[in-house]
């Protein structure tokens, strides 16, 4: 996996957000049940990406089944306003991203990292208008 700066990583998940739908996972929403491994559990605290002043998403880190995900909610009131757009998210260590996931429904999940034994944070975002990281956990 190619190690990017901070920049790059900023840069490359604003290209990503751009993937058309599909390439996308585009699974069911699944209300924060984790579709790789329900036994997943939060790790740090929700992370907001804001758009215009607005709440638009969700992104959170989760580690179960020896791998850490990735997992942004696009929020309902960002949706009701506006038209079509892509959610897509990430677990980044340092300055590389790993198993980026993009989709066109409300919701995403990664696949899967096997990086727990690493530092690291979740990224999510929307299209190319916003993207948030969540803290570092280790």
């Amino acid at each position: 996996m190619k190690s990017l700066s901070r920049r790059g990583v900023r840069m490359l998940a604003s290209v990503a957000l751009a993937v058309p739908a599909v390439l996308a996972f585009a699974g069911p929403a699944q209300a924060e049940v984790n579709p790789r491994c329900a036994g997943s559990v939060q790790i740090g605290a929700t992370a907001y990406v804001t758009v215009g002043g607005q709440t638009a998403a969700s992104v959170k880190q989760y580690k179960g089944c020896g791998k850490n995900y990735a997992y942004t909610y696009v929020w309902q009131q960002y949706r009701a306003s506006h038209g079509a757009y892509q959610v897509c998210t990430s677990i980044v260590t340092g300055n590389t991203l790993r198993d980026l996931q993009c989709s066109s429904g409300p919701d995403v999940w990664s696949l899967g990292a096997n990086t727990l034994s690493v530092c690291t944070r979740a990224l999510g975002g929307i299209s190319d208008v916003a993207q948030k990281e969540t803290e570092v956990r280790c």
